[in-house]
């Protein structure tokens, strides 16, 4: 089952960054977070551990930007949420 409540909040006086919020699993010990500026490429990566919360901060300030989500535990991964746009 996918990461449930995915958030993605870009604030408005700084483009470059976004705030980045979800309801943690159950049985998850840690999150990879996709992004990039096509829905359909979402290649960078960042992995979040122990939390549910992350602060992005390197976004081009002139893009609009999409996000997905997924879950890590012993069993693999789980679905991706699906994605969110932050213009």
């Amino acid at each position: 089952m996918a990461v449930q409540n995915f958030i993605v909040l870009r604030t408005e006086k700084d483009k470059r960054s976004a705030y980045i919020k979800w309801k943690p699993k159950d049985d998850a010990y840690a999150y990879n977070i996709y992004y990039g500026t096509n829905p359909q490429k979402l290649y960078t990566c960042i992995m979040v551990h122990d939390n549910n919360e992350y602060w992005l901060k390197t976004m081009d300030y002139q893009k609009p930007y999409y996000f997905t989500i997924e879950g890590i535990n012993e069993n693999g991964l789980s679905q991706k949420s699906p994605s969110k746009k932050a213009a």
